[in-house]
């Protein structure tokens, strides 16, 4: 949804971020008041939580608030390949940081998923670059890199939800309130604002973002943080597919090696030391 709609210069990137996260907390919002009449028991879809304004929620809802912003910036300053890069780069090295911070033991095989999954993205971002026209700004390398640690954290965060709707509705709710500083930028500066733009944020506001990241909050349940983090590699394969279908861009062989590389070192990370004997 970026990619169409910041790519094709559609919407401007303020007007993109402000547009998601409001549109992603609204819907989250109906969610839960229409699940809070359905089941008035269970404050899992009550708005009971939303007036808890405790530290944890707020950390959440400032990386949520740090990713969408800063990708949005970002992209616009970044080649498409070259923000994949940077953004998966730094959420894998976040994740596996804190991995061994926790003391948490990798066996060799699933150090070699990692190699294996991060290599098919470089191959894949090598083998669609043109060096030659290749964008690396300073400011865009900053952004792209503090959205890959948010990104990180708010991954982490959420491996330890038991109400992983309730909590993403929270970081949604409250990341609109960090969202004042970019509504001052939206009416100080230029905007772009087509049709065309406006509703491909909002469909990424509530559909890949205030949806597709609920259930991302419940996946983590059954995830390492490893396993979680070499996961996320599979966006930048998707996203490339995705150009595949809808921008009609060609299959080439690159994209099927990436594919399987990235495929291939995601298998390892995921099974179990039982798993690879048998």
């Amino acid at each position: 949804m970026c990619r169409l709609a910041l790519g094709n210069q559609a919407i401007d990137a303020t007007s993109f971020t402000l547009v998601r996260l409001i549109s992603g907390a609204l819907a989250l919002s109906v969610i839960l008041f229409v699940g809070s009449q359905f089941n008035k028991s269970n404050k899992a879809f009550g708005p009971l939580g939303l007036t808890q304004f405790s530290a944890k929620k707020w950390l959440a809802a400032g990386m949520l608030f740090i990713y969408a912003a800063g990708f949005s910036y970002a992209y616009i300053a970044l080649d498409t390949g070259v923000g994949a890069l940077i953004l998966f780069g730094t959420v894998q090295l976040t994740m596996i940081a804190v991995s061994i911070y926790k003391n948490e033991y990798l066996p060799w095989y699933k150090w070699l998923g990692l190699l294996l999954a991060f290599g098919g993205l470089c191959f894949l971002v090598y083998s669609r670059l043109d060096f030659s026209s290749a964008q690396l700004s300073i400011s865009g390398f900053a952004l792209m890199l503090l959205a890959g640690i948010a990104w990180g954290a708010y991954t982490l965060i959420g491996r330890g939800s038991i109400t992983p709707l309730l909590d993403t509705s929270t970081s949604f709710i409250f990341s609109t309130i960090l969202c004042i500083p970019l509504l001052t930028i939206y009416w100080l500066s230029p905007a772009l604002l087509t049709a065309h733009g406006f509703w491909l944020a909002l469909a990424s506001g509530v559909v890949t973002s205030a949806f597709g990241y609920a259930i991302w909050y419940i996946a983590l349940a059954g995830l390492s943080r490893i396993q979680a983090g070499v996961v996320q590699l599979l966006v930048p394969v998707i996203a490339a597919i995705g150009g595949v279908l809808w921008v009609g861009e060609s299959i080439s062989n690159e994209l099927v090696i990436a594919q399987v590389l990235v495929l291939g070192g995601i298998v390892l990370v995921l099974i179990n030391r039982g798993t690879l004997k048998n």
